[in-house]
């Protein structure tokens, strides 16, 4: 046999490696240009996820303590479910235990960057014991205050609607009036 030549394996796993090459890129291609508007309310069809950013006017410092402080947390809930902020317990460190809305949504903090980033894994109490989804909120200095940028991820099937709505009543919408409101 020639040692110039490759063997039949060879070339089989080369072609293998070209071919999933090309439908990797092509799969990155589709999810790279799908569009996203606010008609659709950030949700992916392709991936069963949600992609939504936000601009606060508050900083990065303002609104990452928001999300981490259990005092500022429950308190910014209280306008949409009374008696919220008493139950509301945030663990400050990497690995710590986060109940929110009475005990409706708990997790643990998977990464903790203060000021810049938060990966939570995060779930509804209804979910099938055991499931858990990824929560990412990167928090981007702009001129005016922070661009949120946020993804959730590994959430039960068809429950897209239900959460991207959600994010926005419960979280968004009190996040920028109580810290409209919260002290400078």
């Amino acid at each position: 046999m020639d040692s110039n030549f490759p063997t039949r394996r060879e070339v089989s796993a080369r072609l293998f490696s070209v071919f999933a090459l090309a439908g990797f890129a092509g799969g990155a291609l589709a999810v790279a240009e799908e569009p996203t508007s606010s008609v659709d309310n950030g949700i992916s069809r392709t991936c069963e996820c949600i992609h939504q950013e936000v601009a606060f006017t508050a900083t990065p410092s303002r609104l990452y303590k928001a999300l981490t402080d259990a005092g500022q947390f429950g308190r910014l809930t209280e306008s949409i479910m009374p008696g919220a902020a008493a139950s509301t317990a945030i663990s400050p460190h990497v690995g710590g235990e986060f109940s929110m809305f009475k005990g409706i949504i708990v997790g643990r903090h998977i990464e903790m960057v203060p000021n810049v980033r938060l990966v939570q894994a995060w779930r509804e109490k209804d979910w099938d014991p055991g499931h858990y989804s990824v929560v990412r909120f990167q928090l981007n200095p702009q001129p005016s205050g922070t661009r949120l940028v946020f993804d959730h991820t590994g959430f039960p099937q068809g429950a897209a609607d239900h959460l991207s709505v959600g994010w926005k009543s419960h979280y968004w919408e009190p996040l920028q009036k109580y810290l409209a409101q919260a002290p400078k």
